[in-house]
């Protein structure tokens, strides 16, 4: 999707504050667009400087309210310095957006302690940190304060050969939210979780045509995910619509997770 052309505007987060880490690129910018054609102030928190000033200035020049913050999940001080600059500028955060991922690919034998370590502390330690250096904001805007987390099928439903640390994190998010869930709950903050399957996002796209049809053949719907049906999903659970769902998940993934056998998407 070309960002700004393709967006369904129904002011849903009109005067609502937004963060979203890992929000320069895929699903990410997808819900960056989202969010701020339907109303909301966005603020993109991402590790990729050139990527996130990128993202930020295109949709800024479509008059969109979103704005850049350089920023690391892995690092706490990061987080910290990321929400000071969220509240001098906006005052409080109504959604934060646990986004910020990788999935690099490596069998079990060929793993090393430190490919475990990168992948966990991006996907799970850096969604911890993120929602404890914003926690003060959300609790500032409650009763309207929302969390949703980007998980995966991957870990929560199904596997996949040489994502064993990958699926672990995206596990691990979930029983997190579960429990966090209860915790938030007497402060009226939801927390919820989108479980995507095979997206066309930039990383998809670069593992080239035979895995892209390899992928695609799994679908019952036969294509691909685009990134702003992850977005549209992630807009529900932000949004006063979703006000009275907490430690929840939603699954888009066009019907991958529903087969029993090959047979039956022939």
């Amino acid at each position: 999707m070309e960002e700004g052309t393709d967006v369904r505007i129904y002011d849903r987060l009109k005067g609502k504050v937004a963060a979203v880490t890992g929000g320069a690129k895929g699903i990410g910018r997808a819900i960056v667009d989202v969010f701020s054609a339907e109303g909301a102030q966005v603020f993109i928190l991402d590790f990729d400087l050139e990527a996130g000033q990128k993202t930020a200035e295109r949709f800024q020049n479509l008059g969109r309210k979103v704005s850049f913050i350089h920023c690391d999940v892995t690092d706490y001080d990061s987080l910290k310095k990321a929400a000071e600059e969220v509240e001098r500028t906006a005052g409080l955060l109504n959604i934060l957006c646990c986004n910020a991922g990788i999935y690099p690919s490596a069998k079990l034998e060929e793993m090393s302690e430190a490919d475990w370590d990168k992948v966990h502390n991006v996907n799970l330690k850096g969604m911890f940190l993120t929602i404890k250096a914003f926690l003060p904001l959300l609790k500032k805007a409650a009763p309207d304060s929302k969390i949703v987390l980007t998980s995966s099928i991957t870990g929560p439903i199904t596997g996949y050969p040489g994502w064993t640390h990958y699926a672990a994190t995206k596990a691990g998010m979930l029983g997190f939210m579960r429990s966090a869930a209860l915790e938030l709950a007497p402060h009226s903050i939801n927390i919820n979780a989108v479980l995507p399957g095979n997206i066309l996002t930039e990383g998809l796209e670069g593992a080239g045509d035979d895995y892209l049809k390899q992928m695609t053949a799994a679908i019952p719907l036969k294509r691909l995910g685009k990134p702003e049906e992850v977005a549209w999903a992630v807009l529900f659970l932000a949004s006063d619509e979703a006000s009275f769902i907490t430690g929840q998940t939603l699954v888009i993934d066009g019907g991958q997770t529903l087969p029993e056998s090959r047979e039956a998407i022939l």
